[in-house]
């Protein structure tokens, strides 16, 4: 759907270019539901949730206008961005109060749905499951599915993320086997799940308070991005530094390499 500027009030909304029907002035609620091509139960439930202004009442008759026409599009559109209604109403409340241009809000969350992994999931053959893997080895799809780094629906694979397959085949190359390694990506996702929730709380709860007064919302999301990605691995570079040294010094690391060398040799 095409996205044109018109002004609502003192505010800016995105909506389609308008038709021949939104040069009316005046709409039942079934008239608005044809031009707006929403049923009117849902009109109902957009102003039962306070997404939807309500309408001028005339004798006994509801009337709405072309304002609810452009804000039913709206709400469509945000919709289909994945808002759920309260949101959608808590943000054009901000909006109609002059408190969000809405022109901002959509490049801030463009810049929120922006990847930062860049990894997909992706539905594979066996034979571009070998390939993305690197690997042919006997019982190597099993180890696979059995730690659970891929999926088999029928005839095909499901890699949930190709960077983390790339990743643990890497560790295979070193002598760490899947399950080890799948092991430690699950410990590393457990815990870095928990910052990510507790610093976005702490980043809404600056912009909240107003603590955090960024100059430019756009440009500050898209460099939390670099910035967010860099300190995670000097933060998680320090705190291995500081185990292995803490193992290095019990002695217990002189141990390991004999360990290994008399595992090699069973096999």
């Amino acid at each position: 759907m095409l996205l044109e500027e018109t002004e609502l009030g003192s505010q800016t909304m995105a909506t389609s270019p308008p038709s021949p029907t939104q040069e009316r002035t005046e709409y039942t609620i079934d008239e608005l539901a044809a031009a707006a091509r929403v049923p009117s139960r849902t009109i109902r439930f957009y102003q039962s949730r306070g997404a939807l202004m309500s309408p001028e009442i005339k004798g006994r008759v509801a009337y709405y206008g072309p304002l609810h026409v452009d804000r039913l599009k709206l709400i469509a559109q945000l919709q289909d961005r994945g808002l759920r209604i309260d949101a959608i109403r808590d943000l054009l409340t901000s909006i109609d109060r002059g408190e969000v241009d809405l022109a901002e809000w959509l490049g801030v969350e463009q810049q929120v749905q922006a990847p930062w992994a860049n990894d997909q999931p992706r539905t594979v053959s066996e034979e571009e499951l070998y390939q993305l893997a690197g690997s042919r080895r006997p019982g190597l799809l099993a180890d696979l599915l059995r730690s659970h780094t891929i999926e088999r629906r029928g005839d095909v694979y499901i890699v949930e993320s190709p960077a983390l397959l790339a990743i643990a085949m890497k560790f295979e190359d070193f002598g760490v086997d899947i399950a080890t390694a799948m092991h430690a990506e699950s410990i590393v996702k457990k815990h870095i799940g928990r910052a990510a929730s507790e610093i976005v709380e702490l980043f809404v709860k600056g912009f909240q308070d107003g603590s955090i007064v960024p100059t430019d919302f756009n440009a500050s999301f898209e460099s939390l991005r670099p910035l967010g990605m860099d300190a995670v691995r000097v933060l998680f570079g320090r705190a291995m530094e500081h185990e292995l040294r803490k193992l290095y010094e019990s002695g217990a690391l002189a141990k390991i390499p004999g360990k290994a060398h008399r595992a090699r040799k069973k096999r």
